[in-house]
Order: structure tokens, then C-alpha cells, then sequence
């Protein structure tokens, strides 16, 4: 008998748009002949199923939208009721990376495809993330927290990190509200910036090398390594532009020794286990002159485009998109 799964994308942040593209893109690989895929649309309080369903094909058609009743995971439409057995979360940002739609399925007891809600809150969130794995014996940035409405001081901010400065929000992803700064005129404006997207903000002294990224999920209970990616921006940084207008050259498998790039997968896998994560993870890392390995931050629901960096890994790996997606689908029971 088919599963009923509810493939949420959308959310509230400034990260929706992506989010659409990525669950419809996962949508059309999902069997349809072990599932039946339901597309739920998530803005604010609405949560829709959009009818029909993506075909394989690609295509798309919005014919109606179906509130879902929140009090049983379930909608009606033509007379008939459909409750959710399982949910796959393609939500970047709020509220699907950030734990707080895991804890809804945790309290119905619907099987999910992340990290549970506690692992999501403290990885989505930067410094919270930070600070947990101060503990793992991590490279990371030296950095400064500050919260909306606290008095700082430039001067004492670029004393202690020097510049130039990466000043990003705490919470969110795509690069929004990231600034680079490389004189001290720019630090306010920067400041203000990235509390427009949060009021909790990191600003870290700026990592120079080589960006890499590596993705891990489970399969069969197993931990699968995928190769790591080196990303080239046309810019100085690997900002929105770059991630989804295409301005960055993405080298996969990364021009880096056998040995440096099993260093890399075995700290994704590291990091992986020490913050109880589940499901498709990536990692993003800078490379110094050194060779060494810093973390910069963690996707628990990584981009799924076209674009993203994900499917060029799985590409890169010799695996089939369709059996991949599968695989992560069928992890959930």
C-alpha cells in the first residue's frame, strides 16, 4: 500500500523562491508507484497542497490549493479525506531548517527526512552551532556575537578580529544579508544590514584559502559519503549571485589531494555524528594556505536546484538522481 507524503517547500524567509524551485525539482524524482506525492506550498499560517501533483517530467500545473487541517496532517479534497503518513522538508530557512515545523511532525508523530528538531534549531542557528562544536575540536573563525539593540563598538570589533570582517545574521542562509567588510566605514552599514535579516548577528574575522563543500546523507543506516566540491566565486565570496545566477565556477570532485579530501569527508562525517544529524546534510569549509580545515557553517536542508551544489555531487559520484532522492525518501520509515 502507498505512503502519503507531504513534500513541503516555501516557508518564510527570504530563501522561499529557492525553496520552490528545490522540492519541485525533488518532486519529480520521488516513485510514484511506492508514494503518492502531495506538494504542500508553506506560507505563514497557510499550508497548501497544490493539485496536482509535479510529474517526472518536469512540468508543473497549479489547479487548486487545498488547506491542509493542522489538527490530524490531513486535507480533503472531492469528498475524500488523505492523512499524512510521512513528510519530506525541502524548506530552507524558516520554519523548515530552523526545527520549528520538526517539532510539529514530532508532536503528530509523522516520520520526517531532517535532523530532528532539537539537531535543526541549534545547526541552523550560526553561533549556537559555534558554540557546540567549540566543544569537537573543530577550526572555526574567530568571531563577535551581538543582539539588536545592544551598544558595540566598531573600534573594539575590528581591534580584536582585524579586517577584513565577514558580518552575517545568525539565522539564515543563500548569503542574505551577508556582507563582506574591508574598512572600517563599512562596518555600521554592514552591521545594520544583517539585522534586517536577524537580530542576532556574527561578525567573524574573514578566512582566506579555498571554499569547499561536502555533502553526507544516510542509506540503509549507513553513513554515505559524497566528494567534496571546490567553489570558485566570480566575486569575493560565495554569495547569492553566485549560488544561483550562476557567477562562481563549481570544480567537482575539488582539485585536492586524495588524502585532503578524505580529511574533509571524515570531518563532515565528524560533525555529522556529533550533532545527531539525520538525513541529507552539507558542510562548508575554507581551506587555508596550510591545508588546514575550517568550518564555516552547516546546511541540514541543503539546496536541491538545478544550480545546487548537492546534485552536482551526487552527479560526480556516479549516482542516479532518481535513486538517490529515493533513497533519501525511504530513510524516513
Amino acid at each position: 500500500m502507498k505512503k502519503n507524503l507531504a513534500l513541503f517547500y516555501g516557508g518564510n524567509s527570504s530563501e522561499s523562491e529557492i525553496s520552490i524551485m528545490s522540492g519541485r525539482n525533488v518532486a519529480s524524482y520521488i516513485d510514484r508507484s511506492r508514494y503518492d506525492v502531495y506538494e504542500v506550498l508553506l506560507k505563514g499560517r497557510s499550508w497548501s497542497v497544490q493539485l496536482p501533483v509535479t510529474g517526472r517530467d518536469g512540468g508543473y500545473r497549479e489547479d487548486q490549493e487545498v488547506e491542509i487541517d493542522k489538527t490530524d496532517f490531513s486535507f480533503t479534497y472531492n469528498g475524500m479525506k488523505v492523512v499524512f503518513d510521512m513528510a519530506f522538508i525541502m524548506i530552507h530557512g524558516k520554519p523548515g531548517e530552523d526545527g520549528v515545523l520538526q517539532g510539529y511532525l514530532e508532536m503528530m508523530g509523522i516520520p520526517f527526512n531532517t535532523s530532528s528538531a532539537f539537531v535543526a534549531a541549534i545547526s541552523f542557528d550560526k553561533l549556537s552551532c559555534k558554540r557546540y562544536l567549540d566543544f569537537a575540536g573543530v577550526n572555526m573563525a574567530r568571531d563577535i556575537f551581538l543582539r539588536k539593540g545592544s551598544s558595540y563598538s566598531c573600534d573594539d570589533i575590528i581591534e580584536k578580529l582585524g579586517l577584513p570582517l565577514f558580518v552575517k545574521p545568525t539565522n539564515g542562509g543563500s548569503s542574505f544579508g551577508v556582507s563582506k567588510v574591508k574598512s572600517a566605514d563599512m562596518l555600521d552599514a554592514a552591521i545594520e544590514a544583517a539585522f534586517a535579516e536577524h537580530d542576532g548577528i556574527l561578525v567573524e574575522e574573514c578566512l582566506t584559502g579555498r571554499e569547499m563543500t561536502n555533502g553526507i546523507y544516510m542509506k540503509d543506516g549507513v553513513i554515505m559519503k559524497l566528494p567534496v566540491t571546490e567553489i570558485i566565486p566570480e566575486g569575493e565570496y560565495f554569495d547569492y549571485d553566485a549560488k544561483y545566477s550562476g557567477k562562481s565556477e563549481e570544480i567537482c570532485p575539488a582539485d585536492i589531494s586524495e588524502n585532503l579530501a578524505e580529511q574533509i569527508q571524515d570531518l563532515t562525517e565528524k560533525i555529522y555524528k556529533y550533532l545527531g544529524c539525520k538525513g541529507l546534510v552539507r558542510v562548508d569549509y575554507m581551506l587555508d594556505d596550510n591545508n588546514e580545515i575550517y568550518f564555516m557553517e552547516m546546511n541540514n536542508t541543503p539546496g536541491m536546484t538545478l544550480m545546487s551544489l548537492v546534485p552536482k555531487e551526487v552527479e560526480a559520484a556516479g549516482i542516479d538522481m532518481y535513486s538517490f532522492i529515493n533513497t533519501l525518501v525511504d530513510e524516513i520509515s
